[in-house]
């Protein structure tokens, strides 16, 4: 058997150590217009049945915001103190008793639309939240079984946790942080109650314990590199477990990866068994019968699960591994040998192996640049089809690439086995820009659309049991003034797009859409939904941060209805343009610019499958229209109709909330003229005449206030008007941003060609 490739964690780990060795002397650039974005919540979850305040920061929020959820049952309500007055950041969050438990994506609506996503997680566990240090054992924070503790790590330090176990009491020790999209790679130490460490993980997993002797144990957490701060986030639970119980980790969010399989859990087709260890050797191979869908798990250190089935000549069987889509650190490897005798020796002959889930699409070299995807739809779980080639027994053998040295039941597995059931899986993103020589941003991109603006998405397929027809995109659900169209993916490829519109003047709005595929499979049409990926934090420069992406719970769209796009691109008439096979055709575009640019002109390239082989357009900046000549004969397109985009790099000047300038701009003149009042007046009463006794007479209309003090009062008001003013010049002023621009959709209408 040959030797396996390396696994996909440890190929993409040294490509990304290869990208920052060879990034470290670059600098990062912003290379998108501002959009919000949540960057935390503390505390990250709570109980359901519960009301629990919490503390958000982000970036490009301002004031004015809503906080909303992927789940339609939390609710969420501005604090506000005593006066009636909105605590900024912070939010009453109400969870009904009947929430599920699990995660879901936590998002604001501000003045620029919706924000990209943060993680909020429902429990059925007691919840607290750490308020004060506990770096040391004096300080360490008491926890009761069965609860969960929201808090973040102290850089260069150990944060401590107690608490009480009876001889024989079991519990599973679970600390989530990056499942639930913390920057934060935990080490999690159990130890005895004077500190000693009993025993450890240091790769963000879960510690299993039971308590030799009655007494106080110890929990202590940190960063593997002893990172800290609010970034750093977790949720530690101690959960006590009942005898042969299975200790279940907490809910995480989706990989990318998991976009690939098209039933999650798989499906039985045929018999569900149950992998019967011991299976290890020739000898102790299961028997199944085929289709089948195993359930089994690499448990120890080398497993190696054998499985004995046979075949006829010319069967077709389809083998599919999921694994580390269910969030597991596997890399699944299957091989399929033929078995027969002679005079009672065993022969074997491999007939099929099956490694990784390839991408369907050309990804990154390093994680960021798009000089490929940054978001790998792949995965280290195996999909492949084996064929009988003789009637005959056959032995396949599963193992996990990584598991030679552990032992871990957790790590489990379903095998399917099956006859074809052609299908295919939908992951979208948002287009980001073809980066230029010292451009590191691997930035979440949230679908919040400015006035005339047009945002494109990358969709992938991934096919599955020898499904190859052309698919069409379809969107639903939008909000009020923003339309879309779908580029197909056509038959045999592995690439679409979508693009969403908002029209001139859109109101601020959002709702939850829906992005879904239509094919037909045997003769049927068949409608599959897209899942949608974001990266988890705005990485603006990934030589010092590896990109970490995932998948999003929903996929929320929506308008700030503050802003307008600098450069809206339009077909020239809202018609389909309609030409002849093989003949030209020339398509006007109107072009609406908005503000000042750099550069003389704007290199558009075509969006579309079928105009891959379309030359770019340059447009001039600042011109009103152009034009795009299409050869049909050279594109070789058949009579159909068609839909295609034009997209490119744009450097806007851009200034940030002007009109929170204004506002700024007003308050310092009315604090300024509120000193000017209070100092008049402290003079006024200087200057006034004393009172027979020689005092100076009381102040009218003082209310219990003096003079003084309400010109020391204006005074912090002013320096407080100042600050908001310079914060305020700071962010608005003119600022040179690259963006990726598109046009609205193209629709062309093939014809037959003219008979002579």
């Amino acid at each position: 058997m040959p030797t396996p490739p390396y696994p996909r964690f440890i190929r993409l780990a040294l490509l990304s150590a290869l990208a920052a060795a060879s990034a470290q002397f670059s600098n990062g650039q912003l290379v998108v217009l501002p959009a919000p974005r949540l960057l935390t919540v503390m505390p990250m979850g709570t109980s359901a049945g519960s009301t629990v305040e919490v503390a958000i920061t982000g970036e490009n929020i301002d004031d004015d915001i809503q906080l909303v959820f992927s789940n339609p049952k939390l609710s969420a309500q501005p604090k506000l103190e005593p006066s009636g007055t909105v605590v900024k950041n912070k939010f009453v969050v109400t969870v009904p008793p009947d929430a599920q438990e699990g995660v879901y994506d936590a998002r604001l609506m501000t003045r620029l639309g919706v924000s990209a996503a943060r993680c909020f997680s429902i429990s059925r566990k007691t919840e607290v939240t750490r308020l004060k240090p506990n770096t040391s054992l004096e300080t360490a924070l008491r926890l009761e079984a069965n609860s969960i503790c929201n808090a973040y790590t102290t850089a260069r330090a150990v944060d401590f946790y107690t608490f009480d176990a009876t001889k024989g009491q079991r519990f599973s020790i679970d600390c989530a942080a990056q499942g639930i999209d913390s920057k934060l790679t935990p080490v999690v130490i159990l130890a005895d109650k004077q500190g000693k460490d009993i025993r450890a993980e240091r790769q963000g997993g879960m510690v299993e314990f039971t308590a030799p002797d009655s007494g106080q144990y110890v929990i202590k957490i940190h960063g593997l590199t002893y990172q800290g701060g609010a970034e750093s986030f977790y949720r530690l639970a101690l959960t006590e477990m009942k005898e042969g119980e299975t200790p279940r980790s907490q809910a995480s969010t989706r990989s990318v990866s998991s976009g690939s399989a098209s039933r999650f859990p798989l499906a039985a087709e045929g018999d569900s068994l149950k992998e019967t260890e011991p299976n290890d050797k020739a000898e102790q191979a299961q028997k199944i019968q085929l289709p089948c869908l195993i359930h089994g798990s690499f448990a120890k250190a080398g497993d190696v699960d054998s499985f004995e089935f046979e075949a006829k000549k010319g069967e077709v069987w389809w083998v599919e591994v999921l694994s580390e889509r269910l969030g597991l650190p596997t890399d699944p490897f299957v091989l399929i040998q033929q078995v027969t005798k002679a005079e009672a020796v065993e022969k074997l002959v491999d007939v099929a192996e099956f490694n990784d889930i390839a991408s369907p699409v050309k990804l990154s070299t390093n994680g960021y640049a798009y000089d490929g995807a940054p978001y790998d739809v792949g995965s280290p779980d195996a999909l492949g089809k084996f064929e009988a080639k003789q009637d005959g027994v056959y032995r396949l053998q599963l193992r996990d690439l990584f598991g030679g040295t552990r032992n871990d039941p957790k790590n489990v597995y379903q095998l399917s086995i099956r006859k074809a059931a052609p299908d295919f899986t939908l992951t979208a993103w948002a287009l980001h820009m073809e980066l230029r020589n010292g451009d590191r941003a691997a930035l979440s991109k949230p679908v919040a659309l400015r006035s005339g603006a047009t945002m494109g998405f990358d969709v992938t397929v991934v096919r599955r049991d020898g499904f190859e027809g052309e698919i069409e995109l379809l969107t639903e659900n939008l909000p009020t003034g923003v339309s879309a169209a779908g580029l197909k993916i056509p038959a045999g490829k592995s690439q679409g797009s979508v693009l969403l519109t908002a029209a001139e003047g859109a109101p601020r709005g959002m709702s939850l859409a829906r992005i879904y595929g239509k094919a037909k499979i045997n003769g049927s049409e068949v409608s599959r939904d897209c899942t949608v990926a974001s990266m988890k934090w705005p990485v603006k420069d990934a030589s010092g941060e590896i990109p970490a992406p995932r998948l999003m719970a929903d996929f929320p769209v929506s308008v700030g209805g503050s802003e307008t796009a600098p450069l809206t691109i339009q077909p020239a008439a809202a018609e389909v343009y309609q030409a002849a096979a093989g003949s030209k055709l020339k398509i006007p575009l109107k072009l609406t610019w908005r503000g000042d640019f750099s550069g003389g002109t704007v290199k558009l390239k075509p969006l579309g499958g079928d105009f891959a082989g379309l030359a770019p357009v340059d447009v001039m900046s600042k011109a009103p229209e152009s034009e795009i000549a299409l050869d049909l004969a050279q594109l070789k397109m058949p009579p159909g109709d068609y839909a295609f985009a034009m997209h490119g790099g744009l450097v806007a000047k851009y200034s940030y909330n002007p009109a929170a300038l204004k506002e700024a701009e007003k308050l310092q003149k009315d604090a300024e003229l509120q000193v000017e009042k209070a100092t008049a007046e402290v003079q006024r009463l200087a200057n006034a005449p004393k009172a027979g006794n020689g005092e100076t007479a009381p102040e009218p209309g003082a209310s219990g206030a003096s003079a003084s003090e309400r010109l020391k009062a204006a005074e912090a008001a002013k320096t407080e008007a100042a600050k908001r003013l310079k914060a305020a010049t700071d962010a608005a002023a003119p600022k040179d941003i690259v963006d990726i621009v598109f046009s609205e959709p193209i629709r062309v209408r093939v014809t037959a060609p003219e008979t002579k």
